[in-house]
C-alpha cells in the first residue's frame, strides 16, 4: 500500500531516507520500497513514524487530515 505522506513527511523534516531508515532500525532499500508502495509498511514502523513526527496515524496513513495526535 502506498501512502505518499510518509516520503511528505520526511522531507518536510530534511531527512533523507538513510535518516529514517536508521530510526526505523531498517535499511535505505526497505525505506525506500515503503515509499515507493513496493513493500507493505509494518503497523509498528507507522506508529514509530507517527510518533516521530507527532502526528497522528490516521493522519499519516491519509485517512484524516487533521495533524494532531488527539
Amino acid at each position: 500500500m502506498y501512502f505518499k505522506r510518509i516520503k511528505d513527511m520526511r522531507e518536510d523534516h530534511d531527512l533523507s531516507q538513510t535518516d529514517v531508515a536508521q530510526i526505523l532500525g531498517i535499511q535505505q532499500t526497505v525505506y525506500s520500497r515503503y515509499e515507493r508502495g513496493y513493500q507493505t509498511i509494518p503497523l509498528q514502523h507507522l506508529i514509530a513514524l507517527a510518533d516521530y513526527y507527532h502526528v497522528s496515524l490516521d493522519y499519516l496513513v491519509e485517512r484524516s487530515e487533521n495533524l494532531s495526535i488527539r
